[in-house]
């Protein structure tokens, strides 16, 4: 068994080619292989959200603290909060963070396929952000 005491593993910044705005990313889990699955509290500023992106065996969010939004290709933007749970499947292509006036943080689960968690692609303009 091992432990990994809380205020461990250093804040890290969300970087600006994946990311608007100011994100702070917190990790929490990252086993060994042969596990795939790692863990990460994100904190996403008012107006502060992702890339458009994937995730090649899908991604669960665990909504913490605040209002944020998040909205999948073609589809509306829907809001999130505390205690909400999203799943995205696998190559669905989305976004997430906070609303414009709203501070939002989440857990976020990964697996990892073959090393890889994520697809990063376009940034989400203040068009479909604010949409």
């Amino acid at each position: 068994m091992e432990i990994k005491r809380s205020g461990s593993r250093p804040s890290l910044k969300g970087p600006a080619e994946n990311f608007t705005g100011s994100v702070r990313i917190d990790p929490l889990f990252d086993p060994p292989e042969p596990a795939r699955a790692f863990g990460v509290l994100v904190t996403f500023e008012p107006g502060a959200r992702t890339a458009w992106h994937t995730h090649p065996l899908g991604q669960t969010l665990i909504v913490t603290a605040g209002c944020g939004w998040t909205q999948c290709w073609g589809e509306a933007k829907e809001e999130i909060r505390p205690g909400d749970v999203i799943w995205c499947p696998p190559g669905k292509k989305h976004w997430h963070g906070a609303t414009a006036t709203t501070a939002m943080s989440h857990i976020a689960i990964v697996e990892k396929l073959n090393g890889k968690a994520v697809d990063w692609m376009e940034k989400v303009t203040d068009e479909q952000y604010l949409a």
